[in-house]
């Protein structure tokens, strides 16, 4: 096995390297064995400014802002404040969607562990202001219920902004204060920044994307997507060292450096635990705990999350059984190439547990078909339509729309050929990997009823 001094050493020297292969504007690192922390950086925060990258600079975490969530909603269940198996009314009785017994029923672990079944992927702008939590919910009355509460994982946006708004209801405070007053200042944290005029106060980085396809990648016209999805990660950046004392938090059973209790003695495991299973998606875990994604690997389990905002890219990573932690953040291109050379290298070297081979498409594939798979998928920032041409050849076409669409979204149009039963696989990689297409349920027509890409979409009309 090796240590911190080896993977410093690695970092130093391979980082650079690895940001011009890979295409990525900058890149700050962390990683936590035991006790000791060692960080990094490389590159650029902004190919406008050439501001370099240093250990202290700032990155958005995007949805790794969901472990923070959950870890304020499993305070509130120290507390004794909720059961996780009540319903959310119990302690939200705003709470509304299209299907009012659904909203009813759906408990407060079903948005935890992304089971409550309504479609999640809901960006709305409400504005600036500390209320903008409040009125993002009040617009989910109209939003779909797409399947039963506990049948399935979906990933869920919006149900992580049901929980922030829950966590300020019951503490009396706007979401960001009670982020400052039960983690990051327990945790002692002094480079973590809950929006921009935060962010702004230190060397802050600056998603890049590319405007077409093979046009290289450039800063981002926007920083930060909506306040009101500040909960399921819109809003929150740090440096990485102050991510990894967050989930050195995890492994300490819920201490934070100098001994504060952040949790309950018991709860962070439980956090931990598989709660839900997943298809077989690729990037996505395994299986899903009370916020935490799970790589159940055969020399072990890997927790921790990704993120993804406008051009900025997190992974956080944590081998509990061993005691280490690692957090890569970058702002741009091909992220997760760089993710697999990085903290593959790091968890290998101190933990024996490797990342879990990503999914390719099978070198000969053989032609089926796809009259189960064919159809529209609709949900609110996109239509999947999926099609098959005489010479048997499998298509999906993606039309952006509402957020997505004004985020500067364009129509792809991508080949599938069959991965294994009920999967389809798309033939060329996307930003390093080859996401599984998995097709769930029956519409009562021999048709699937749902496309599962990490969130279950549902046929158009069915």
């Amino acid at each position: 096995m090796g240590n911190l001094d080896d993977i410093q050493a690695w970092l130093d020297e391979r980082l650079p390297l690895l940001l011009e292969e890979h295409d990525v504007p900058g890149a700050g690192w962390a990683v936590a064995q035991g006790d000791q922390v060692a960080d990094g950086a490389a590159g650029l925060l902004s190919k406008a400014t050439g501001v370099e990258a240093t250990a202290d600079s700032v990155f958005q975490i995007g949805s790794v802002t969901k472990l923070w969530t959950s870890t304020l909603v499993m305070q509130l269940a120290d507390e004794g404040k909720i059961d996780l198996d009540r319903p959310v009314r119990t302690y939200l009785t705003e709470f509304r969607i299209a299907d009012d017994e659904a909203a009813a029923q759906i408990t407060v672990r079903q948005l935890l562990n992304h089971t409550a079944g309504f479609e999640g992927d809901i960006f709305t702008d409400t504005g600036v202001g500390d209320d903008c939590l409040e009125k993002y919910v009040a617009t989910l009355c109209e939003v779909p219920q797409l399947f039963p509460p506990g049948e399935q994982f979906s990933y869920n946006n919006a149900g992580y902004c049901v929980l922030g708004r829950l966590v300020e209801v019951l503490r009396g405070q706007p979401y960001d204060v009670c982020l400052r007053e039960h983690l990051i200042a327990p945790l002692g944290l002094t480079h973590t920044a809950t929006g921009p005029y935060e962010a702004i106060m230190f060397r802050a980085a600056v998603g890049h994307i590319e405007m077409e396809p093979g046009a290289g990648y450039v800063p981002a016209p926007m920083w930060a997507m909506a306040r009101s999805n500040a909960p399921a990660g819109s809003m929150l950046a740090m440096r990485p060292r102050d991510l990894v004392a967050f989930a050195r938090m995890h492994l300490e059973d819920g201490r934070a450096a100098d001994g504060t209790r952040v949790l309950a003695s018991g709860t962070a495991a439980w956090m931990h635990d598989r709660q839900v299973d997943l298809p077989e998606l690729g990037l996505m875990g395994t299986s899903w705990g009370l916020g935490f994604e799970r790589f159940d690997t055969p020399a072990g389990t890997i927790i921790g999350h990704d993120g993804n905002t406008i051009g900025q890219a997190a992974f956080l990573r944590m081998v509990p059984e061993a005691g280490v932690a690692v957090a890569l953040l970058t702002n741009g291109g091909d992220a997760i190439s760089l993710y697999r050379d990085v903290v593959g290298h790091v968890l290998g070297e101190l933990t024996g547990v490797g990342l879990p081979a990503l999914p390719v498409p099978p070198a000969e594939p053989r032609r089926i078909d796809a009259e189960r798979y064919v159809g529209t998928y609709s949900a609110q920032v996109f239509d999947l339509t999926v099609s098959q041409d005489d010479d048997q050849r499998i298509w999906i076409q993606q039309t952006p729309k509402g957020a997505f669409e004004e985020m500067g979204g364009r129509a792809e149009r991508s080949e599938l050929v069959h991965y294994r039963d009920d999967m389809l696989i798309p033939v060329q990689a996307d930003r390093g990997m080859h996401m599984p297409h998995a097709f769930v349920g029956d519409d009562g027509t021999g048709h699937a009823l749902y496309l599962h890409l990490g969130r279950a979409v549902r046929r158009a009309g069915a």
